[in-house]
């Protein structure tokens, strides 16, 4: 199993990047896959969760922040718009076959994770 993400860069507040996760190993559809962001002086926190066709976003990012999947390209993709300077930290694509408690976005709960993709928001 291996995801690699991409996409992410400097960018002034109010602007977007897209992340993309592509995994191998698995099909993405099926498994439990989220993305985490490690924001410098706090704990990791989950961003958004899929499972099973459900998608659960943090609240600090709801509204701005759509996750998708393209099961052709076997990719999950993070859309960002508006961002803040909050939103700066490393981020990263996470996934297992199966977590129960998906929507608690416990980082111990995944047991594949990405290397990580760098996102600044800053004037």
């Amino acid at each position: 199993v291996r995801l690699v993400e991409s996409g992410g860069g400097f960018v002034q507040p109010g602007g977007s990047l897209t992340l993309s996760c592509v995994v191998s190993g698995f099909q993405v559809e099926s498994y439990t896959v989220a993305w985490f962001r490690q924001i410098p002086g706090k704990k990791r926190e989950g961003v958004v969760a899929h499972n099973d066709r459900n998608v659960l976003y943090n609240p600090s990012v709801e509204g701005r922040f759509t996750f998708s999947l393209d099961v052709t390209k076997n990719t999950a993709t993070l859309q960002m718009n508006n961002l803040t300077p909050d939103d700066t930290g490393m981020y990263y694509c996470v996934a297992d076959e199966f977590v129960l408690d998906w929507y608690e976005f416990r980082p111990d709960d995944y047991k594949y994770w990405g290397q990580g993709t760098q996102v600044t928001v800053s004037s």
